[in-house]
């Protein structure tokens, strides 16, 4: 059975290399480094992340982007596969807003099953070699042939070991859905008809800090205070993963999940209500959770969304490739983050490594800066400013540090020079008199939009 889902999978990814790459979307990647005390980076493993953008058919397109941890084996199935479970077929334009949520919800149950039944054989051969070796035996006391079992029981833990967080973007019918598993980010920044802009996250992390999912892990029979206190879940922040089966399968050994009545890390998305983006003006963001901890690292969580999305609006303003854009964004946080680092100011500390990075943009009705039109519906102008956040007293000091800290901070905050089709989007600190004008940011959780769009304070807590 393993081996035909093996040859199934493997057909799936042929069929899905046909499928053509969406235009209007560009990735940008860095690899995960460990700062020396000289400052020079080290890489500490092979990159993990993953990442789709196809265009379907009928006007159907699908993006994700995937953190994979011990290894890339599972970002690179599910990245391969999902793909398949989602555009060969099963989307219509006749399916209903309930259609799409459970479509979504059942590629997603698909793949976590297919992926273990990749690695049934390999745990088969696992268990036969564990029943074979004496235990509390060390490996030099062993005899020449346990010792080759011991290292081939190396060799298959590590390859069956590993998991990945997911955040996927669909857009059928001209409507946008996010379906989220795990600590990756989901942005979008679009244009208001009063000329403002909003910077919305969409959706909030599987974390321990998720409210609704320490409830959800407490009706489980788990303790809630102390997940609260390890914050890391078997050495992830997660509380969803896809993989991972040592946790799936052995939670009851792990004294954290021990209590459980049933499994408590799941590869269940949560999947966002959809969004018309009809006459939608901006940008959607899809972030790795390495991309997004290096920023906040570098500068503190309270501006992060606000500050990532002035550093695309930047770049869009100056290049005339998505591609170029969404790489030039990531160097840029990757410098930022190794800037603060070599001055050994307040958050140097926080700043000694990164993992891997991973930013997705796919623009929605926007005129890159040499005029030419991404293919969309017609041309409308790109949003002109972000203009300043109100934020509670301790922003200013905030921002004067982290500006004190780094060149491009100061650069993403100032306003930016008139230029052709409109201003560069950036940032100022709430004193400032630079620009006019406000960004509201929502967090647009599961339960779906209310009927407006409530103000947050950049992490995801509604203030009114």
């Amino acid at each position: 059975m393993a081996s035909q889902r093996r040859q199934m999978m493997q057909s799936h990814q042929s069929w899905t290399d046909d499928l053509p790459l969406c235009q209007m979307c560009g990735v940008g990647t860095a690899p995960n480094c460990t700062y020396g005390p000289d400052g020079k980076d080290t890489q500490s493993h092979p990159n993990e992340d993953g990442h789709f953008r196809f265009r379907g058919e009928e006007g159907c397109f699908l993006y994700g982007v995937f953190n994979g941890f011990d290894g890339s084996r599972v970002s690179s199935f599910v990245s391969q596969c999902l793909t398949a479970e989602l555009l060969l077929g099963q989307l219509k334009s006749t399916h209903t807003d309930s259609d799409v949520r459970r479509i979504l919800s059942q590629a997603f149950d698909v793949v976590e099953k297919s992926y273990f039944e990749t690695i049934g054989d390999a745990l088969a051969e696992k268990a036969t070699i564990i029943s074979q070796l004496p235990e509390g035996v060390s490996f030099h006391q062993l005899s020449p042939q346990s010792q080759k079992l011991s290292e081939r029981l190396k060799d298959l833990e590590q390859e069956v070991s590993g998991g990945a967080t997911a955040v996927v973007a669909l857009i059928h019918n001209n409507k946008l859905y996010i379906a989220n598993v795990g600590t990756n980010r989901a942005l979008l920044c679009k244009s208001t008809s009063d000329g403002q802009n909003q910077v919305i996250q969409i959706g909030r992390p599987h974390t321990t800090e998720n409210e609704d999912e320490l409830q959800r892990l407490a009706g489980l029979g788990l303790d809630v205070s102390g997940l609260r206190q390890a914050a890391l879940i078997a050495g992830q922040s997660s509380t969803r993963r896809i993989g991972d089966y040592r946790v799936k399968y052995n939670y009851t050994d792990i004294d954290l999940l021990s209590a459980a009545k049933n499994k408590p890390i799941i590869a269940e998305p949560e999947i966002q209500a959809s969004q018309s983006l009809e006459g939608v003006t901006g940008f959607l963001l899809l972030m790795s959770e390495g991309l997004i901890k290096a920023l906040e690292s570098a500068h503190g969580p309270e501006q992060a969304n606000q500050e990532m999305v002035a550093m695309v609006a930047a770049e869009l303003a100056q290049q005339g490739s998505l591609e170029a854009v969404a790489q030039s964004v990531v160097e840029r946080v990757k410098r930022l983050h190794h800037d603060v680092y070599a001055s050994g100011r307040q958050r140097a500390s926080h700043c000694s490594r990164h993992e891997d990075m991973t930013l997705l943009i796919r623009t929605l009705n926007y005129t890159l800066a040499d005029g030419a039109l991404t293919p969309t519906q017609a041309r409308v102008p790109p949003p002109r400013s972000i203009p300043p956040i109100t934020r509670p007293p301790r922003a200013p000091a905030l921002l004067q540090e982290t500006e004190a800290a780094s060149s491009d901070s100061v650069a993403a905050r100032r306003c930016s020079q008139t230029r052709p089709g409109g201003c560069l989007p950036m940032l100022t600190s709430p004193s400032s008199t630079g620009c006019g004008g406000r960004t509201t940011e929502t967090s647009w959780g599961h339960r779906g939009p209310q009927l407006g769009w409530g103000l947050s304070d950049g992490g995801g807590q509604d203030l009114g």
